[in-house]
């Protein structure tokens, strides 16, 4: 993640962009020709509960940072889970190299849904768990590992939920891809006064994309668009409109935030612009060359982060995770997939 400030990973004001209103249209069931996107609920309910408790398993191995026995546990759990919804998966392995020299056993892992689908959208989110509680407003916590309950935990676990959903349904138009990206928050913290280092961050979706970019063979077919979820379980949370996201893919956070409406949490998901977040879309953008958004939150209040006050801290728990908004996010991305036509 690139830092602005005294924070890697906050929101750049200077990237604002001119905002973006969703389109009114009539009450159907059909999609909207402008976002494609359908005028009242479709698909299946999103159960919180059950991305709740992906999110709960996902903590019990402890934090899952690099190069640890709870990482590699977890990792070979979340394989497995999607596995047991009927996804076909596979991993990339690799060694990276971090800020400070350190190598990284890093594993993508990515599952698919109806490989034979020639239209295909991906989901993904990163699982790996901050190394340092580098933002703690106690110093002495500043070399303690992060929970990651949100920053990491609940965007694989809502792909879980949506995969274990989307396993059981046979309506489905459209092929979906998740990738669990790894070693995304190994980036430099800020006890280590190395200025700005925005290539440290993100860098199995670095590695990934790169890969991608050569061999396209890694997916079933090249995904229309795709979605990265980061960090949406959190109390209090709001999905402004991310700057990169509307950069490189407008018309997806149109299409994502009119969804949001459609199924009733449009509160979730403001029509404002909370800035640019160097986050794993921006690899997959740019080298990948998948149009993809990023669902992030910001807190334009919050005097901790504008990521919120657990944001790399060690209060990042399962104490913090609201049922709320794992259903807002879910049944939104639901919502956007089962409007998909073939």
């Amino acid at each position: 993640m690139i830092s602005f400030g005294s924070l890697s990973r906050c929101f750049a004001a200077a990237l604002a962009l001119p905002l973006l209103l969703s389109l009114a249209a009539c009450k159907s069931n059909k999609p909207s020709p402008e976002q494609g996107t359908f005028d009242t609920p479709v698909g299946p309910s999103f159960v919180a509960d059950s991305a709740y408790a992906f999110c709960e398993a996902q903590c019990a191995f402890g934090p899952r940072t690099m190069n640890s026995a709870a990482h590699d546990q977890c990792g070979q759990w979340i394989a497995d889970k999607f596995r047991s919804f009927g996804c076909e998966v596979s991993t990339q392995e690799a060694s990276l190299r971090g800020y400070d020299g350190t190598m990284l056993s890093s594993t993508n892992i990515m599952a698919t849904l109806n490989p034979n689908a020639e239209r295909r959208i991906l989901l993904c989110a990163h699982w790996d768990s901050r190394p340092w509680a580098d933002n703690d407003p106690d110093s002495t916590n500043w070399h303690k590992p992060v929970m990651a309950a949100n920053d990491g935990a609940s965007g694989v676990a809502v792909m879980l939920e949506i995969a274990r959903l989307l396993g059981r349904n046979d309506s489905l138009a459209v092929g979906v891809d998740f990738v669990c990206f790894d070693a995304e928050d190994w980036g430099t913290p800020q006890w280590a006064n190395q200025g700005d280092q925005s290539d440290s961050w993100a860098l199995g979706a670095q590695h990934w994309a790169k890969q991608y970019a050569s061999q396209p063979s890694l997916l079933p077919a090249k995904p229309v668009y795709g979605i990265l979820l980061d960090m949406v379980g959190g109390q209090g949370a709001r999905f402004y409109q991310e700057g990169f996201s509307l950069r490189y893919a407008s018309d997806i956070v149109a299409k994502v935030w009119k969804a949001a409406q459609v199924v009733g949490y449009g509160s979730f998901f403001p029509e404002s612009v909370g800035g640019g977040v160097t986050d794993d879309h921006v690899p997959v953008n740019e080298v990948a060359g998948i149009p993809t958004i990023d669902i992030i939150p910001y807190y334009p209040d919050c005097a901790q982060s504008s990521f919120g006050p657990t944001w790399h801290t060690v209060n990042d728990d399962m104490q913090h995770i609201d049922l709320g908004t794992l259903q807002a996010v879910g049944q939104t991305v639901v919502q956007v997939i089962f409007s998909e036509q073939p």
